[in-house]
């Protein structure tokens, strides 16, 4: 390495010489350096690694106290075996250079190769293992993103492009979005609280249904307050569905694993969350057609219906003249029923009567009782004159049997003599002394007692 010499014409002396246009200060500059500085190897850990679509790669190498910009272009990264990568530690080999447009020094690398891993992606890696065994990255615990949210919050720096990269989607795809920014540090030693307490704050607030917490593009280092466990653990405790979008589409960080969502960037978190008017409007625009032409269709059918139903509508008084007329002729017809069954059941009645009258038992019954009367008084005088003939018959026996009855004995001075048992002495053996016996005579009878048998 040639020792610095400061170029005689860098800058205008007393004497007032013309001074130099920054264009040809720059290309001095870089002229000096590129002459100053042989082929160089520099070791660092490679930052913001960026393969432009040229094929050219622009990255940063630092170490722990500076950072310098490097470029190797096409011709020469395409005969790497080795893909540069955010967090690798690597040798490159490089001229010394000055980029006039911005007037920034950086390096213009030939060859590189892989040197170590460095010390803060080492501790980006196991911090992701960690929380990975932890679960915080499982698929079970991301919650849903709201298809159409309805009130937004950001965290993220008041004063950074992400929140106005936001703002600037949300202004073209969904204007009439709620948006209440949380501010917020988003890079040192104390933004990881701060985005940690940011959360909670959006969480207790409770308007928001929906957070989007990220920055724009930086280094390792600038994004580092995103690989931090307080900011994974307030996101994965939070109870709002959380969108990481945290620098650019290269860069991962822990809030990715950890959030429900990762975007690219914070302009497509926006995209994501963000239904497009547009869209929306064209949606309505068709829906409102259709409506237009199904109520068109239906209007006509109840139109048709409707004259149908006029063209079959009556008049209530026609309607009533009919069923007055009807009733008359249906009391007309029933009149006529009547007097015709009427007239049946009389007819019906003359015949069942003659029918009766030829056979009614009332002449047998009358001839019968001629018969009866006739036999009645043949009987009382039959039963008469036998009766007399009975009569005369029986006074001669009374007077024949009065002749022999023992009454007419008694008659002549003669009684009968009963046991106290009704029967006839006969015997003077029948009785004993001591018992009672009746004697009865031709006009009565008396009781007695014996007091002495006298045999003969």
């Amino acid at each position: 390495m040639r020792p610095y010499t400061q170029p005689q014409n860098l800058t205008a002396n007393s004497a007032g010489n013309h001074a130099l246009s920054v264009t040809e200060l720059n290309r001095q500059v870089k002229s000096l350096l590129e002459s100053s500085f042989l082929t160089i190897h520099v070791e660092g850990e490679l930052s913001n690694v960026v393969k432009a679509s040229s094929g050219h790669w622009y990255f940063t190498l630092k170490d722990r106290d500076a950072q310098v910009r490097c470029a190797m272009f096409r011709n020469r990264n395409q005969y790497l075996k080795y893909q540069a990568k955010n967090g690798d530690k690597v040798i490159v080999r490089a001229k010394v250079s000055l980029y006039p447009g911005r007037g920034d020094y950086q390096l213009i690398c030939d060859y590189m190769e892989e040197s170590g891993v460095g010390s803060l992606q080492q501790a980006y890696e196991a911090l992701k293992l960690k929380l990975q065994q932890q679960g915080l990255f499982d698929q079970a615990f991301k919650k849903p993103i709201p298809r159409h949210p309805l009130h937004l919050g950001i965290i993220t720096s008041p004063t950074g492009a992400a929140v106005h990269d936001i703002l600037t989607v949300l202004k073209r795809r969904f204007p009439s979005l709620p948006v209440t920014l949380y501010p917020t540090a988003v890079q040192g030693a104390e933004a990881a609280d701060q985005i940690a307490d940011a959360i909670r704050l959006a969480n207790e607030d409770g308007r928001c249904d929906i957070l989007i917490v990220g920055r724009g593009g930086g280094s390792l280092e600038d994004l580092w307050p995103f690989n931090e466990e307080v900011v994974a653990h307030s996101i994965f405790h939070s109870e709002i569905p959380i969108i990481s979008a945290v620098g650019h589409e290269v860069d991962t960080s822990i809030a990715d694993f950890v959030a429900d969502m990762r975007a690219a960037t914070p302009s497509a978190a926006a995209e994501l969350i963000s239904p497009d008017q547009q869209q929306i409007l064209l949606r309505l625009q068709q829906i409102q057609q259709r409506l237009i032409r199904a109520w068109q269709r239906s209007h006509q059918q109840r139109l048709q219906q409707l004259q149908w139903t006029r063209a079959r509508l009556r008049h209530p008084g026609d309607k009533l003249k009919e069923q007055a007329q009807k009733l008359d002729d249906l009391e007309l017809r029933m009149q006529r029923a009547v007097r015709l069954n009427v007239a049946q059941r009389k007819q019906q009645f003359t015949q069942l009567h003659q029918r009766y009258l030829r056979c009614s038992p009332m002449p047998l019954i009358a001839a019968g009782q001629q018969r009866k009367d006739e036999l009645e008084h043949r009987l009382f005088n039959l039963i008469g004159a036998q009766l007399k003939q009975s009569s005369l018959k029986l006074s001669g026996l009374a007077a024949t049997l009065n002749s022999v009855s023992p009454l007419a004995t008694l008659d002549r001075g003669y009684a009968i003599v009963q046991d106290e048992q009704g029967k006839v002495i006969q015997d003077i053996n029948q009785i004993t002394p001591q018992s009672n016996v009746e004697t009865r005579l031709s006009n009565g009878r008396f009781l007695s007692r014996v007091t002495q048998i006298i045999k003969e």
